[in-house]
């Protein structure tokens, strides 16, 4: 089952570098600027249920399972739709990380779809 399904709306012009450490930020349109530049945000959506370890997380076809969720992580993904996204890591990170297998991440641009699948 899908719990939330969105469309990138804007890329900031820093992602890049994040995306060359493993990582990406995700937020609502409704960012705050001084956060803009470096935040892939999204159009704001229903969350049907929250995200768990074991879920999955899509961005465009590319599927990648859920191996953290920081104690923060659904409270900001509901109330900013943000999260700090670290492809390959499976520790504990801050409470507002979470964490996805490590694999290639694809190109993302505006349009993309960002995904939450329940498993």
């Amino acid at each position: 089952m899908t719990i939330y399904d969105s469309v990138v709306t804007d890329i900031g012009k820093e992602v890049e570098a994040f995306l060359k450490e493993g990582m990406i930020i995700i937020f609502y349109e409704s960012v705050p600027d001084e956060l803009k530049n470096i935040s892939i945000t999204h159009k704001k959506q229903e969350w049907l249920s929250d995200v768990k370890v074991g879920h999955k997380f899509k961005l465009n076809s590319n599927v990648y399972s859920i191996t953290f969720v920081g104690d923060k992580v659904n409270e900001t993904l509901k109330e900013l739709g943000h999260c700090t996204i670290k492809f390959g890591l499976e520790g504990p990170d801050l409470p507002g990380t979470l964490c996805v297998q490590e694999k290639e991440v694809p190109n993302i641009e505006v349009g993309s779809s960002i995904q939450f699948i329940q498993a």
